[in-house]
């Protein structure tokens, strides 16, 4: 049934790859039903896109298919104040206002500051692998979300003791649909800003039992009230950090907390997915595995083919902006319109053998950054972190000591648990 593309729990098991090839061919633009899930109500449905070119055109086209109307989560915000909340977010806003947040977040961020940041994303992937060699067994997934989480603090400029703040913010947002990590709590021995943040700390259920939107104000009271206190710490004393830089750039204190939002949970949950999804890929793969060893010079495109063949994000959603025919579909205006990362990379009309993992594989014009103006910023940094934890992996012998535990949620493509012997 069609509304499994849209039930979290479907992607407990796995990626429903098949029914997406199945759905590229017979109906590449379709509608997936919402039904209700848990405390979650029923939403209106929405078209799903699955086919490469149609995913490329919808992600480069704000015009017509807008990141701002309705926010580019599946679900509908709760209220209009929720809304207006997210649009203020670059991620959540379509040239030119989106246009001018990128140009500032830019200017911070160049290939150039990131290329100063390898040497310390190296030696702190090489220390973790280290620890994690020295200790024999442990949850991989544990030890990968720790590079993003240090490299994110280094750069944004949050004290190393606040770093497991970044952690719990983004497993509240990024987790909601599971158990688990909806209410995930782990940030210990904090700095004063840090301590002040977690008295702050929300509850999620309201007094009726009804869940607080994992993407509103209200769910993230103690991390505004950090990032608040934050910049004003960087507007009195300015650091060489990228929050400082886009202070100082024209950021105003609200588009900062904003800008810290997007940092702490995007910045953080593509690598937390896609490092250990990687792992596990090619554990599962040992032919390619064997074949990188031989050849680290595979490496750049090995972390390629990890993107494409396990997407961190398997979908985005867009709103039409007008009445518009796509895959052959009338689709009106102010419908959802969501894009299927997993399904266009997957796309044989673009990829020879699509369900191979090759490392060697290029060309590979997967869409797991995005496409068009909201290509991913971090992009480059993300590869960079990629490309240090996996070369210190690959001198180690790694075997699986239990099966993994997916992540349950439609949006992320992630391990809860992916238990590991390292020798």
């Amino acid at each position: 049934m069609l509304e499994e593309i849209f039930l979290p729990a479907t992607y407990t098991t796995a990626v429903p790859y098949d029914e997406f090839r199945r759905l590229r061919t017979e109906s590449p633009v379709c509608r997936i039903p919402e039904p209700p899930v848990g405390p979650w109500p029923e939403g209106p449905g929405y078209w799903a896109v699955f086919r490469h070119k149609d995913v490329k055109h919808v992600l480069r086209s704000p015009d017509l298919f807008s990141s701002h109307l309705g926010a580019t989560q599946i679900r509908d915000p709760d209220t209009p104040a929720d809304l207006e909340f997210v649009q203020a977010m670059m991620l959540n806003q379509d040239p030119p206002g989106h246009s001018r947040l990128r140009r500032i977040v830019a200017a911070a961020f160049t290939p150039r500051a990131t290329r100063a940041l390898e040497e310390t994303i190296t030696q702190r992937a090489r220390t973790l692998i280290s620890q994690a060699a020295d200790e024999g067994t442990v949850d991989f997934v544990e030890v990968a979300a720790d590079l993003p989480v240090w490299t994110l603090a280094h750069i944004m400029g949050v004290p190393d003791q606040d770093r497991r703040l970044l952690f719990d913010w983004a497993s509240r947002v990024i987790g909601y649909q599971d158990d688990d990590y909806a209410n995930l709590s782990t940030a210990e021995n904090l700095s004063p800003l840090g301590r002040n943040a977690a008295a702050n700390r929300p509850t999620l259920v309201r007094p009726d039992g009804r869940p607080v939107n994992p993407r509103s104000k209200e769910a993230l009271q103690d991390m505004f009230t950090y990032a608040h206190a934050l910049a004003e710490e960087k507007a009195k004393a300015p650091g060489e950090d990228i929050m400082s830089r886009m202070l100082q750039g024209g950021l105003t204190p609200p588009e900062f907390e904003n800008m810290f939002f997007l940092f702490a949970v995007a910045g953080n949950e593509t690598l937390r997915n896609g490092i250990p999804g990687g792992l596990l890929t090619l554990l599962e793969h040992p032919r390619e595995l064997a074949k990188l060893r031989a050849n680290e010079a595979l490496l750049p495109t090995a972390v390629e083919e990890i993107l494409r063949y396990w997407p961190p994000v398997m979908d985005f959603r867009r709103t039409a902006t007008r009445d518009i025919e796509l895959g052959g579909q009338h689709i009106q205006r102010g419908e959802k319109v969501v894009v299927y990362h997993a399904s266009a990379n997957r796309d044989e009309t673009v990829f020879p053998n699509p369900d191979t993992f090759d490392v060697s594989r290029t060309p590979n014009d997967h869409v797991s950054f995005g496409f068009g103006p909201h290509f991913c910023l971090g992009a480059h940094l993300a590869r960079t972190q990629m490309r240090a934890i996996f070369r210190e992996l690959l001198p180690h012998e790694i075997t699986l000591t239990s099966p993994p535990t997916r992540l349950t949620s439609n949006f992320q493509n992630g391990l809860k648990h992916l238990p590991i012997h390292v020798q």
